[in-house]
């Protein structure tokens, strides 16, 4: 069975070192959360399904107390506890994590082969790779900025099945097409 590049990208994952990423296993070994109730988030940074949890307080403004059930009966009052309260979490690991760009440590820039093998970018890792590819003139290379959407990453998952150079027919699917034409 063809698995496209995935297992490239699985290993390459697996294989930076941890100085670089936040935690593995949660990208190599995610856990599931199947219910019918609500959609699992695509790509979660934690494992922990979100829970929304309800507080209430009485009408009055003057008594502290506060109840998780709407039906709790208010000892300064004596009425329905029924007026809802918003919760607003502090700040934890997990936000820092995401404020700090997700799943990676620190500052560091990445390079994604067109495979998508994920590794560390450097200045020796990148002379590597021109001499891989027999690259003689730096000159000749392009830069290409693409836009990155939910259309694109539908085609970038599907081509991740079905391809070895994923990047390639999704970003570059439309300089080939038009290449075609002109040659015809």
């Amino acid at each position: 069975m063809n698995y496209g590049c995935l297992p490239e990208l699985y290993d390459s994952v697996e294989n930076l070192n941890d100085s670089y990423i936040q935690s593995k296993d949660i990208l190599l070994k995610p856990k599931s959360s199947v219910t019918g109730v609500a959609p699992v988030p695509f790509l979660s940074i934690t494992d922990v399904p979100a829970t929304h949890k309800s507080f209430y307080t009485c009408s009055s403004y003057n008594h502290l107390t506060v109840s998780d059930g709407p039906s709790a009966i208010c000892t300064g009052c004596n009425s329905y506890m029924s007026r809802r309260l918003t919760y607003v979490a502090p700040p934890t690991a997990v936000g820092a994590v995401a404020a700090a760009g997700g799943f990676v440590k620190d500052v560091v820039t990445y390079m994604v082969m067109d495979d998508l093998v994920v590794k560390p970018m450097s200045t020796i890792s990148s002379i590597t790779l021109l001499n891989k590819f027999n690259v003689k003139d730096v000159g000749v290379l392009k830069k290409k900025v693409v836009n990155f959407g939910m259309g694109e990453a539908l085609k970038l998952l599907k081509s991740s099945f079905e391809s070895k150079a994923v990047l390639t027919s999704v970003f570059m699917s439309s300089v080939r097409l038009k290449t075609e034409l002109v040659c015809q």
